[in-house]
Formats: structure tokens, C-alpha cells, sequence
């Protein structure tokens, strides 16, 4: 049965891709087959794991596995700890899992300084608008306010700049001190840990600086890239990691890579950034930034319509921080001139020609801002060539297609020579992890993006 596991893994990678195997599959493994009463008995870690792969891959398991068994959709069920379960419910057992409350958390004396030690109460899980670019990390930071310490132990965000991951960490840190008042919960930038390691050193304090952090309850870590390459620091944060992950003490990470591609980080580092669940956020859809225009507007007391915060959704591509900079450009222009905002008004304040068309990206811009870019026109990225330039630059344009367009995985398949939706959804995630890792590269798409939509 292990052989059928991993031929499904394999499958499903080239059908979905790897960050989905990674995050999911992986923690899952094959418990056992019935073949007289065609049931698949999965074992999963936890019920978060068990809901989510549920709700979103039940029918590509029931597929692959189902075609691997020789049946037709054999029943799932899921099990966990071994116990098998004929009724696809999982049980979870109480000395398995701990709840957390004001009995069990450890109170810390007062070592904190007050300003750092507690989250921004602007930003909590109300303010955030979730999409199909970051539900999976809006979700995960939602699981471990409810067992934090136990059910993902770290947790680690990650994706570009302006995407959301400070927002959730402050989120977290707000809803555990929501729950338990006297939790000693701290919002950390990474660059101020380090300022404050080397003020301990030159000071002679590093027992004080490692008192302070073994006596927290919630160690929220912002941009955690920024220790890669210190390795005196590095050497701190791994004792302070280990003591608050044996203490049940629940740790939050983002970083803007991944911890497998952060260069001059320590081996049991990454391996231990890597432990719980690495999850990402990227580049939301066009309908996920139009809320996000709305909803940020609401909480400014605006009520924009609906051209107005389409207009603005389509005109900013690169984060939800330039998106929030142009939202409120756009209302203090208005809030100054005591003009009504309109698209007009946007257009003047943002920059772009009155008779410009926003929201009418179609193929045949995206195909001529790719000719501005590579030496490729339209009958050959639609091509069944496979030279590796051709089919990077193909890439590229299935994800501006997604990502600027915002057509569907059939749409762009149809478009770019016929291909199937898994080939779509490879090149998309390929796109992500490259301008993730190449600044260079991730300048280019950008100004691309804006290309596209002018």
C-alpha cells in the first residue's frame, strides 16, 4: 500500500503541484484498503488537516486512488492515530490534543516591554478579507488561536511584501489575547529581535534577553528572512525556539520565502521552520481586491461604487499595500477637493489617462505586452514547442492571464494552444516561487503586470 501512496503523490503533483502535496499530502499516509467494501482508510494528523483535504481534494483522491485500486470512486475515510473509524468521522481524543486555557498557560512576570509585547488591535481577523489567494493561511492562523501550542506548531507564512502575513500574525496575536487577557502574547519584527540581541551582548544582558523570550505564550515573528546569514543570532533564536516549542508555547513565522529556499540559514533551523505548516499567501484575484477596496473604504466611513473600486482593484497589481496606498490616495483627494470620488477622480489621482479602459484585459494585450518582453508572438507561445525559453515565456503568460485577466485555468488552457488545467496551475505556482526567489525577476513581472493593464 505504501507504493500505491507514493504513485499517488506523484500523480497528484503533476496534476495540482508540489506546494499542495507539501502542505497536505504529505502529512497524510495510506492506512489500509477494503477491498470487499471499496473503502480507502487515509490517516491524517489532525482534524484541520482531515476538514481541509476534505472540502478541497476529496474528488481528486476518490480519482487517482480510485483508478490506482482499480475502482470506480472508492469511499473515503479518514483516521486518525490509528484508530480506524467506519464512519469517516475522526475522534479525537483529549489526552491527544490539550485544550488551552487560563488554567494551563504559564504567566510570564513582567520582562516585557509593553509596546512590543502586544499586537496592533487594528488588524484582526474581522478586517481581513479572505479570497482563493490566501483562505489556507487565513485558516491556519484561525486553527491555532483555538489549541495554540498544539495543533500547528510553527506556523509559517510566507509570500511576497503587501500581501496580508503581517496583518494575520496581528490577528493571532489579538484573538489569543481576546481569549485569554493575561496570555503574554509578542509581535516581534525580526529586525528589532536582532537590534535587541546585539544591545544584549554589548550590554551584558543576553540572560535577561532569553529570560524575557522563555516567558512569553505566543512568540509572533515578523520577516524572519532577515535572520538568515547571523549566525550568532541564529544560535539564540534556536534556543529560544526550542524552549517555547517543548513548553507548548505557539510560534508564528512569515517571511517572504520559503524556509527550504532561505539562503545562509542554518540546516535544524529550516528544518524546524519547516515542522509545523508552511503555508503562502500571493497575488489575490481581481474580485478579492475589489472587496478589499470596499471593505477598507467601509472602515474609513466611504462607501465607494462599484466602477470606482473596480477601477482601483484593476489599476494596482502588486501588493494590498499599494492597493490600500491608492484607495487612500484616491479619499484624501476627494476629502481635500470635496469632490465625489468617482472613476474620473481615481484616474486623475492614480495617474492614468481619462480615456483609459481598466478591467478590459484580454488575451491579445497580455500576447502584445509578452512581445515587449520575449521574442515570441502569439502563434508560438500558443505552439506545441517545448524549447525551455518558449516555455518559460509561455508560463509567464498564463500567469499574467491569471493574475492581470483573471481567466479561468480552462479559459487560459483553451487560449495557449489547448493545454489541460494541471499544466495551467504548474505554471502558475512555477511563475510564484521564481519572482519569489529572483528580485530581478519579480521587478519584471511587475511592470509587466502594469504594462498589461495600460
Amino acid at each position: 500500500m505504501t507504493v500505491i501512496w507514493e504513485d499517488f503523490l506523484k500523480i497528484v503533483k503533476n496534476d495540482v503541484g508540489s506546494r499542495v502535496v507539501e502542505t497536505w499530502f504529505k502529512s497524510m499516509s495510506f492506512e489500509r484498503w477494503d477491498g470487499e467494501s471499496k473503502i480507502v482508510y487515509l490517516k491524517v494528523p489532525n482534524l484541520f488537516v482531515r476538514d481541509w483535504v476534505r472540502n478541497n481534494y476529496m474528488l481528486i483522491i476518490q480519482t487517482h486512488l480510485g483508478r490506482l485500486l482499480h475502482v470506480l470512486s472508492p469511499s473515503i475515510v479518514f483516521v486518525q492515530n490509528s484508530e480506524k473509524s467506519t464512519s469517516g468521522v475522526i475522534v479525537s481524543r483529549d489526552t491527544d490534543i490539550k485544550k488551552t486555557s487560563d488554567a494551563n498557560i504559564s504567566f510570564a512576570p513582567a520582562l516585557l516591554d509593553k509596546k512590543a509585547a502586544y499586537p496592533d488591535r487594528v488588524y484582526t481577523f474581522n478586517t481581513f478579507v479572505v479570497g482563493p489567494s490566501n483562505s489556507l493561511a487565513y485558516a491556519a492562523a484561525h486553527a491555532v488561536t483555538e489549541q495554540p501550542g498544539y495543533l500547528y506548531n510553527p506556523l509559517f507564512i510566507y509570500g511576497r511584501a503587501g500581501l496580508g502575513k503581517t496583518h494575520l500574525l496581528h490577528s493571532i496575536g489579538n484573538t489569543l489575547k481576546a481569549n485569554n487577557k493575561n496570555a503574554v502574547v509578542l509581535y516581534q519584527s525580526t529586525d528589532r529581535f536582532v537590534n535587541e540581541f546585539i544591545t544584549a551582548i554589548r550590554f551584558n544582558k543576553v540572560q535577561k534577553f532569553h529570560a524575557k523570550y522563555k516567558s512569553i505564550d505566543a512568540l509572533l515573528m515578523d520577516d524572519v528572512q532577515f535572520i538568515a546569514k547571523k549566525e550568532q543570532t541564529q544560535e539564540a533564536f534556536f534556543h529560544i525556539f526550542n524552549f517555547l516549542y517543548e513548553s507548548r508555547k505557539q510560534i508564528v513565522l512569515s517571511s517572504d520565502v520559503t524556509p527550504q529556499s532561505m539562503q545562509g540559514l542554518a540546516d535544524r533551523l529550516q528544518s524546524r521552520f519547516g515542522g509545523g505548516l508552511v503555508t503562502d499567501i500571493h497575488l489575490p484575484s481581481l474580485e478579492t481586491k475589489i472587496a478589499i477596496v470596499k471593505k477598507k473604504a467601509e472602515l474609513s466611513g466611504e462607501i465607494l461604487h462599484d466602477d470606482v473600486a473596480h477601477f482601483i482593484a484593476a489599476a494596482t497589481v502588486a501588493s494590498i499595500r499599494e492597493l490600500e496606498g491608492a484607495l487612500i490616495r484616491v479619499m484624501a483627494y476627494s476629502s481635500l477637493t470635496q469632490e465625489r470620488i468617482t472613476v474620473d477622480v481615481a484616474k486623475k489621482v492614480l495617474g492614468y489617462p481619462l480615456d483609459v479602459k481598466m478591467g478590459g484585459t484580454d488575451f491579445d494585450a497580455i500576447v502584445n505586452c509578452m512581445q515587449k518582453y520575449y521574442p515570441y508572438n502569439r502563434a508560438q507561445l500558443c505552439s506545441k514547442a517545448r524549447n525551455q525559453d518558449l516555455s518559460f515565456a509561455r508560463q509567464v503568460a498564463m500567469y499574467l492571464c491569471k493574475t492581470v485577466a483573471n481567466k479561468s485555468l480552462r479559459e487560459i488552457g483553451d487560449f495557449l494552444g489547448g493545454r489541460d488545467h494541471s499544466t495551467v496551475v504548474h505554471a502558475i505556482n512555477k511563475i510564484k516561487r521564481y519572482a519569489d526567489e529572483q528580485e530581478g525577476f519579480r521587478e519584471q513581472l511587475r511592470q509587466m503586470e502594469q504594462d498589461t493593464l495600460r
